[in-house]
């Protein structure tokens, strides 16, 4: 092979990778797999798809790449052969308020376009249909500094398409009033009834109560209206308590930067539970959720406004546009057509353009991303895909598949990490990276055929051909949550009972309904505990030993053995080595060129001031410990010297759900999705609930894991819990006790209950397509 076909990669040593050295065949699909954490992605994308955008960037000028994202090289020897790489990843599309479908595609944009040149009545440019955009009305005088200075007057309008009620989010926020103080006592009383609002406390209480805007003696009920608007609404200003400068402000907005502007994941139980209170989403009563002013919805083309169309479904707003005749738009409305087209022909048919792009899934973010490259013109670009089947019905993944061999068969190579063994048989070429997972991969263990893996014995060869069998007796019921008329999203007046006491599995096709039935209609409670997939929010200092709480009795086992106070033993707080602050590496920005993140010289990324790392415990140091995997803590902190159970426990949890190779201190931005919902999983294992509800828990697990997560959920529920699982992978269906198959189609199509029973009556009854794929998977 010439090689000019071949992209290689010599000596690569990002993240686990040990001096890595392959030949990658180009123009060909290339399929990487591997145990969760063996080192797929930091070879795909932290080294083959880093150095080929970081070499695309150094093309622009330097003003250009000022406002470019940065990258340094990655830590390899030789990279050549390399070509213009499109990463289409699984990283959420951005789940700001205004953020929908058609906006994080160009389908928004190009029907404001047509319904600004043909909707009747006209009024006005595309602006004036786009919710992000307010109307602005301006007069006034205006000095134009050319030769001789003169004033002018100048009037100044544009015409937006922004609902003014909601702002062009679609919902308006309701605080409940009630919630938040107790309006028969005065501040001086307690009237605060807020998690966290202690009566001493200079910034929340006192700052209200000695302000001298409010009488503190008052019952707040007795308030003038003045009063009450300072107390609820007044804009941020200086006041002195006890000699101390403070900003008051009103009530509400403190209310919604302290606690509505966090992830409602990240907070600790009771306050969570004071937001579910306190605070409701409604409909915006004035554009009905349209998130568009009354102007904007009154200009139609064939009796339908740009809000009837962006709340039909793609596939039918495909036909619709296939119905218009107007010349004078002819060229907009091939490129529209085209667009929604590859919406339907990757599977997203279902989806409206005003759904908001943060209730997107992991998998359908990274299939609305795939949108933009299907149509393209350019060829010998290098697609990378991480695990494109995520999320997808087994009937889906054939399509799936055809689409990364089209891409493929256009002159183009596509690297994928993937797990499943569907879209691995579909390979030209396959690399098995490992053999474990952490410090016990970055290996290449096998680099072939796919008919050479399945012979290679290697932990991906051997579980190759594994197929859950269907179990001999399931477990019988408890009792059952019964829902009752549910019609969230697509649901079509659903009765359906969900058993208590056994392993529930709702399957379905991406889009039937599935998450609707489970987290829109579920009866809420403290009973039952919600783990998805969303992302946890967090710095770059945070990981999973700060995430799970294990940090705590680490520091204070430290703490006690050394005779010190805890604080010494976080990189966050007194023990931070004063020249990095804690972070372990220097981060030094070169403006335009890429910044450069270079560990810290005294305290070699260890993160801590000298002093600290002479306080040992079970013969280890703070840094020590948290370079530590999961599993090889679990053993040091289980017995001996260091015998910490408080730790042990959480550990236990952290190896059971499949993490034993992260390392304590790994910050949790380097998750993958599937790492982090396991990870939420550990940490809400500990909770006393009743009912568990998973979302897809197999995502980025390798087909030897999976053994173990059914293992995990096995365990959970001969405890006495209840478990619930919206779920693809046959292997999970197999092991249920009862499935509830939703569809038959997605969309409209769908939102049916269309079977329920035991794995074995599924298959049975081959009716469904849930059923056609688990009996072709078990053989029967």
């Amino acid at each position: 092979m010439n090689s000019h076909d071949l992209i290689r990669v010599h000596g690569a040593r990002v993240n686990n990778l040990k001096d890595v050295s392959i030949d990658i065949p180009k123009r060909q699909l290339t399929v990487f797999t591997g145990v969760s954490g063996s080192g797929k992605s930091s070879l795909v994308f932290d080294t083959v798809a880093a150095e080929s955008q970081r070499l695309i960037n150094e093309t622009y000028s330097a003003f250009v790449q000022g406002f470019m994202p940065t990258q340094a090289r990655p830590e390899v020897d030789v990279l050549e052969g390399l070509t213009t790489a499109i990463v289409v990843d699984q990283q959420r599309l951005g789940s700001d308020p205004r953020s929908t479908v058609g906006t994080a595609t160009d389908a928004n944009a190009m029907l404001r376009t047509l319904f600004s040149r043909i909707g009747k009545p006209y009024i006005g440019s595309p602006g004036a249909f786009a919710f992000n955009v307010a109307s602005v009305r301006a007069s006034g005088a205006i000095t134009v500094e050319r030769g001789n200075k003169k004033t002018v007057k100048a009037t100044f309008n544009r015409t937006g398409g922004m609902c003014t009620r909601c702002e062009g989010r679609g919902a308006v926020s309701d605080i409940d009033l009630t919630q938040l103080y107790d309006d028969s006592k005065s501040l001086s009383e307690g009237a605060f009834t807020i998690p966290g609002w202690k009566s001493d406390s200079f910034w929340t209480v006192r700052v209200y109560a000695e302000s001298g805007l409010l009488d503190p003696d008052k019952p707040i009920a007795k308030f003038t209206k003045k009063e009450l608007q300072n107390f609820l609404y007044h804009e941020p200003v200086k006041v002195k308590v006890d000699g101390v400068n403070l900003t008051y402000e009103g009530l509400i907005p403190k209310i919604q930067k302290s606690f509505l502007s966090k992830d409602r994941e990240s907070m600790q139980p009771h306050i969570r539970e004071f937001v579910d209170r306190a605070v409701t989403f409604t409909t915006c009563p004035e554009c009905d959720g349209t998130r568009l002013s009354e102007l904007a919805r009154s200009s139609k083309i064939k009796k339908l406004s740009i809000a009837d169309v962006c709340a039909m479904e793609i596939r039918d707003l495909a036909e619709w546009v296939r119905g218009l005749d107007a010349p004078a738009v002819a060229p907009l409305l091939t490129a529209l057509r085209d667009s929604l087209d590859s919406f339907v022909e990757i599977g997203l048919g279902y989806l409206s353009l005003n759904r908001a792009s943060g209730t997107l899934s992991g998998g359908e973010a990274q299939r609305v991303k795939m949108v933009r490259h299907l149509g393209s013109a350019l060829t010998d670009v290098t697609y990378v895909f991480d695990e494109p089947t995520i999320g997808l019905h087994p009937h889906d993944i054939s399509r799936m598949n055809d689409l990364l061999l089209r891409l493929r068969d256009k002159g183009n190579t596509v690297l994928v990490v993937e797990h499943k063994p569907e879209t691995i048989q579909i390979a030209d070429h396959v690399v098995d990276l490992g053999p474990g997972a952490g410090t016990a991969g970055g290996s290449i263990c096998f680099e072939g055929t796919v008919k050479g893996l399945r012979s290679s014995g290697t932990v991906t060869g051997r579980h190759f051909d594994d197929r859950a069998a269907l179990k001999e007796t399931v477990r019988e019921r408890t009792g059952a949550l019964e829902i009752r008329g549910a019609r969230t999203h697509n649901l079509q007046d659903v009765d359906v009972d969900i058993p208590l006491g056994v392993l529930c599995v709702i399957t379905g096709v991406a889009g039937s309904g599935k998450s609707s039935l489970v987290h829109g209609s579920l009866p809420s409670g403290e009973d039952v505990v919600s783990i998805d997939q969303s992302a946890i929010r967090g710095s770059r200092r945070s990981n999973p030993a700060t995430y799970t709480g294990l940090l705590d009795p680490i520091r204070k086992a430290f703490a006690k053995a050394n005779g010190v106070k805890p604080a010494l033993f976080s990189a966050n707080s007194e023990g931070a080595c004063p020249h990095c602050n804690g972070a372990g590496v220097i981060y030094t920005d070169l403006g335009m060129m890429a910044g450069v993140s270079t560990p810290c010289e005294e305290c070699e990324g260890k993160r801590f001031q000298p002093a600290v790392l002479e306080y040992r415990f079970g013969g280890r140091d703070i840094s020590e410990v948290l370079a530590m995997p999961v599993a090889e803590a679990q053993e040091f902190f289980a017995a001996g010297e260091a015998h910490t159970p408080a730790a042990h426990r959480i550990l236990t949890r952290l190896v059971d759900v499949g993490l034993g190779y992260l390392t304590l201190g790994q910050p949790l931005t380097t998750l993958s999705g599937g790492e982090r919902q396991r990870l939420k999983l550990a940490t809400h294992m500990s909770e006393k609930a009743g009912v568990y509800l998973l979302d897809e828990p197999t995502t980025g697990l390798h087909l030897a894991d999976v053994e173990q997560l059914l293992g995990l959920l096995d365990r959970l529920v001969d405890s006495g819990r209840s478990v619930i699982v919206v779920e693809h992978h046959q292997a999970v269906m197999a092991h249920a006790d009862w499935i509830i198959d939703l569809g038959p189609g997605a969309g409209h199509d769908g939102g049916k209950v269309v079977f329920e029973g035991t794995p074995s009556e599924l298959v049975a009854d081959g009716s469904t397509l849930t059923g056609e794929y688990l009996a072709k998977y078990v053989g029967g």
